[in-house]
């Protein structure tokens, strides 16, 4: 089996939510464009929490405060979607007042 190795750290420089899908714009020029259905806070936040988004660490997580959600470039760049439980995502929307 062989392993991926990175040559750089994938960063981001913007991240935009648009469509249904989270693009982000890496600082080596490349375009990564993700389903935000594959981050059920993201697919449930209203237009104003989406849009407060900020990057961490040189930009190599994404976070968007007002839903607690903290996503890793290499992450999205390895294909890797949420890994909340359905009860845990349950748990976070009955505090928003909402239903899975």
């Amino acid at each position: 089996m062989t392993s991926l190795v990175l040559e750089n750290e994938p960063a981001a420089r913007q991240v935009l939510v648009t469509n249904g899908q989270i693009v982000i714009g890496l600082v080596d020029g490349r375009t990564l464009s993700v389903p935000l259905a594959w981050y059920p806070r993201l697919a449930h936040g209203t237009p104003s929490e989406l849009q407060n988004v900020h990057l961490l660490g040189d930009g190599y997580v994404v976070e968007w405060p007002d839903l607690d959600e903290h996503i890793g470039i290499e992450g999205l760049l390895a294909g890797r979607r949420s890994g909340e439980s359905a009860a845990s995502l349950q748990r976070w929307l009955d505090a928003r007042g909402g239903k899975l």
